[in-house]
Protein backbone atom coordinates (compact mmCIF):
# COMPACT_ATOMS: atom_id res chain seq x y z
CA UNK A 1 0.00 0.00 0.00
CA UNK A 2 1.30 3.43 -0.94
CA UNK A 3 1.33 6.00 1.83
CA UNK A 4 2.54 9.51 2.40
CA UNK A 5 5.83 9.20 4.23
CA UNK A 6 5.99 10.21 7.89
CA UNK A 7 8.98 11.18 9.99
CA UNK A 8 9.01 7.65 11.42
CA UNK A 9 9.69 6.30 7.90
CA UNK A 10 12.80 8.38 7.24
CA UNK A 11 15.39 5.89 8.50
CA UNK A 12 13.88 2.95 6.60
CA UNK A 13 13.40 4.99 3.41
CA UNK A 14 16.95 6.38 3.57
CA UNK A 15 18.36 2.87 4.01
CA UNK A 16 16.34 1.61 1.03
CA UNK A 17 17.53 4.50 -1.14
CA UNK A 18 21.12 4.01 0.01
CA UNK A 19 21.06 0.40 -1.16
CA UNK A 20 19.15 1.24 -4.35
CA UNK A 21 21.67 3.90 -5.42
CA UNK A 22 24.82 2.03 -4.36
CA UNK A 23 25.52 1.07 -8.00
CA UNK A 24 24.38 4.39 -9.47
CA UNK A 25 27.02 5.91 -11.80
CA UNK A 26 26.64 9.44 -10.43
CA UNK A 27 26.85 8.41 -6.79
CA UNK A 28 29.74 6.00 -7.49
CA UNK A 29 31.57 8.96 -9.03
CA UNK A 30 30.79 11.28 -6.11
CA UNK A 31 31.55 8.59 -3.50
CA UNK A 32 34.14 6.29 -5.10
CA UNK A 33 34.84 4.40 -1.85
CA UNK A 34 33.31 0.94 -1.97
CA UNK A 35 31.93 -0.93 1.06
CA UNK A 36 30.71 2.10 3.01
CA UNK A 37 28.92 3.78 0.08
CA UNK A 38 25.40 2.54 0.78
CA UNK A 39 25.69 3.53 4.45
CA UNK A 40 27.00 6.98 3.57
CA UNK A 41 24.28 7.41 0.97
CA UNK A 42 21.66 6.44 3.55
CA UNK A 43 23.02 9.15 5.85
CA UNK A 44 22.97 11.66 2.99
CA UNK A 45 19.44 10.80 1.89
CA UNK A 46 18.20 10.85 5.47
CA UNK A 47 19.63 14.36 5.83
CA UNK A 48 17.99 15.47 2.57
CA UNK A 49 14.66 14.00 3.60
CA UNK A 50 14.60 15.63 7.04
CA UNK A 51 15.86 19.04 5.91
CA UNK A 52 14.36 19.35 2.41
CA UNK A 53 11.71 16.86 1.33
CA UNK A 54 9.72 15.75 4.39
CA UNK A 55 8.51 19.25 5.35
CA UNK A 56 6.82 19.43 1.93
CA UNK A 57 4.59 16.45 2.75
CA UNK A 58 4.76 14.87 -0.72
CA UNK A 59 7.18 11.94 -0.35
CA UNK A 60 5.72 8.44 -0.48
CA UNK A 61 6.70 4.91 0.54
CA UNK A 62 5.44 1.45 -0.24
CA UNK A 63 6.31 -2.21 0.15
CA UNK A 64 4.90 -5.65 0.49
CA UNK A 65 3.11 -6.24 3.79
CA UNK A 66 4.18 -3.44 6.14
CA UNK A 67 7.81 -3.16 5.04
CA UNK A 68 9.29 -0.05 3.44
CA UNK A 69 10.80 -1.39 0.22
CA UNK A 70 10.52 1.59 -2.15
CA UNK A 71 10.53 5.35 -1.76
CA UNK A 72 9.75 8.37 -3.93
CA UNK A 73 10.85 11.88 -2.95
CA UNK A 74 8.60 14.41 -4.70
CA UNK A 75 8.69 18.19 -4.47
CA UNK A 76 5.51 20.15 -5.29
CA UNK A 77 5.41 22.87 -7.94
CA UNK A 78 7.51 25.86 -6.94
CA UNK A 79 9.39 24.00 -4.17
CA UNK A 80 12.22 22.21 -5.96
CA UNK A 81 14.85 24.93 -5.42
CA UNK A 82 17.00 24.75 -2.28
CA UNK A 83 17.81 28.30 -1.22
CA UNK A 84 21.38 29.50 -0.69
CA UNK A 85 20.67 29.94 3.02
CA UNK A 86 19.47 26.36 3.37
CA UNK A 87 22.46 25.12 1.37
CA UNK A 88 24.78 26.91 3.79
CA UNK A 89 23.01 25.33 6.77
CA UNK A 90 23.49 21.92 5.15
CA UNK A 91 27.19 22.42 4.46
CA UNK A 92 28.54 21.11 7.77
CA UNK A 93 26.35 17.98 7.79
CA UNK A 94 27.29 17.39 4.14
CA UNK A 95 30.97 17.56 5.02
CA UNK A 96 30.36 14.84 7.59
CA UNK A 97 28.90 12.55 4.93
CA UNK A 98 30.75 13.47 1.73
CA UNK A 99 34.06 14.70 3.12
CA UNK A 100 36.41 15.98 0.42
CA UNK A 101 33.85 15.17 -2.29
CA UNK A 102 31.57 18.05 -1.26
CA UNK A 103 32.95 20.41 -3.96
CA UNK A 104 32.41 17.80 -6.70
CA UNK A 105 28.90 17.11 -5.44
CA UNK A 106 28.00 20.80 -5.29
CA UNK A 107 29.38 21.44 -8.79
CA UNK A 108 27.34 18.53 -10.12
CA UNK A 109 24.16 19.68 -8.40
CA UNK A 110 24.77 23.24 -9.61
CA UNK A 111 25.13 22.08 -13.21
CA UNK A 112 21.92 20.06 -12.97
CA UNK A 113 20.04 22.91 -11.32
CA UNK A 114 21.10 25.34 -14.06
CA UNK A 115 19.01 23.31 -16.51
CA UNK A 116 16.05 22.74 -14.20
CA UNK A 117 12.84 23.97 -15.86
CA UNK A 118 11.04 26.92 -14.27
CA UNK A 119 7.56 26.09 -15.52
CA UNK A 120 5.41 24.83 -12.60
CA UNK A 121 5.80 21.05 -12.24
CA UNK A 122 6.09 18.17 -9.80
CA UNK A 123 9.75 17.22 -9.35
CA UNK A 124 10.75 13.61 -8.73
CA UNK A 125 13.97 14.14 -6.83
CA UNK A 126 14.55 10.44 -6.17
CA UNK A 127 12.90 7.08 -6.75
CA UNK A 128 14.39 3.83 -5.52
CA UNK A 129 13.49 0.25 -4.66
CA UNK A 130 15.46 -2.01 -2.33
CA UNK A 131 17.43 -4.37 -4.63
CA UNK A 132 15.87 -7.58 -3.19
CA UNK A 133 12.39 -6.14 -3.87
CA UNK A 134 13.05 -4.91 -7.40
CA UNK A 135 10.91 -6.36 -10.17
CA UNK A 136 7.71 -6.37 -8.12
CA UNK A 137 6.24 -3.16 -9.56
CA UNK A 138 6.80 -1.06 -6.43
CA UNK A 139 8.61 1.77 -8.21
CA UNK A 140 5.97 1.84 -10.92
CA UNK A 141 3.21 2.00 -8.31
CA UNK A 142 4.90 4.99 -6.68
CA UNK A 143 5.25 6.73 -10.04
CA UNK A 144 1.63 6.07 -10.96
CA UNK A 145 0.45 7.41 -7.60
CA UNK A 146 1.78 10.89 -8.28
CA UNK A 147 1.46 10.92 -12.07
CA UNK A 148 -2.24 10.10 -11.88
CA UNK A 149 -2.66 13.25 -9.80
CA UNK A 150 -0.50 15.22 -12.23
CA UNK A 151 -2.85 14.14 -15.01
CA UNK A 152 -5.96 14.98 -13.01
CA UNK A 153 -4.60 18.44 -12.18
CA UNK A 154 -2.99 19.10 -15.59
CA UNK A 155 0.51 19.55 -14.11
CA UNK A 156 3.76 18.38 -15.78
CA UNK A 157 6.44 16.32 -14.02
CA UNK A 158 10.23 16.37 -14.24
CA UNK A 159 13.14 14.17 -13.19
CA UNK A 160 16.82 13.52 -13.83
CA UNK A 161 17.81 9.93 -14.60
CA UNK A 162 21.35 9.05 -13.59
CA UNK A 163 21.20 5.63 -15.27
CA UNK A 164 20.86 5.32 -19.03
CA UNK A 165 19.07 1.97 -18.69
CA UNK A 166 16.31 3.68 -16.69
CA UNK A 167 15.50 6.10 -19.51
CA UNK A 168 13.23 3.63 -21.40
CA UNK A 169 11.54 2.78 -18.09
CA UNK A 170 10.58 6.41 -17.49
CA UNK A 171 9.60 6.80 -21.13
CA UNK A 172 6.92 4.16 -20.58
CA UNK A 173 5.36 6.56 -18.08
CA UNK A 174 5.38 9.43 -20.57
CA UNK A 175 8.68 11.14 -19.75
CA UNK A 176 10.83 12.33 -22.63
CA UNK A 177 14.54 13.23 -22.62
CA UNK A 178 15.06 16.97 -23.05
CA UNK A 179 18.84 16.97 -22.60
CA UNK A 180 21.77 14.65 -21.92
CA UNK A 181 24.04 16.51 -19.54
CA UNK A 182 27.61 15.51 -18.68
CA UNK A 183 28.49 16.51 -15.14
CA UNK A 184 31.51 18.80 -14.68
CA UNK A 185 34.79 17.41 -13.41
CA UNK A 186 37.15 14.60 -14.36
CA UNK A 187 35.18 11.52 -15.33
CA UNK A 188 31.85 13.23 -14.75
CA UNK A 189 29.06 10.86 -15.82
CA UNK A 190 26.00 11.87 -17.87
CA UNK A 191 22.49 12.43 -16.56
CA UNK A 192 19.32 12.50 -18.63
CA UNK A 193 16.89 15.34 -17.98
CA UNK A 194 13.32 14.18 -18.54
CA UNK A 195 10.00 16.04 -18.78
CA UNK A 196 6.45 14.72 -18.84
CA UNK A 197 3.38 16.58 -20.01
CA UNK A 198 0.19 15.56 -18.20
CA UNK A 199 -1.72 12.74 -19.85
CA UNK A 200 1.27 11.70 -21.98
CA UNK A 201 1.97 8.10 -20.97
CA UNK A 202 4.28 6.30 -23.35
Amino acid sequence: MIRVAADADVAAMAAVLGRAFDDDPVWRWILPGGPSRSRRLANLFGLAMRRVHMPLGASEATGRDTAVEAAALWDPPGHWHVSTGRQMRLLVPLLGVLGTRVPAALRALGAIEKHHPHEPHWYLSMLGTDPPAQGNGLGGALLRSRLDRCDAEGVPAYLESSKERNVPYYERFGFRVTRELTLPGRGGPPVWLMWREPGKDG
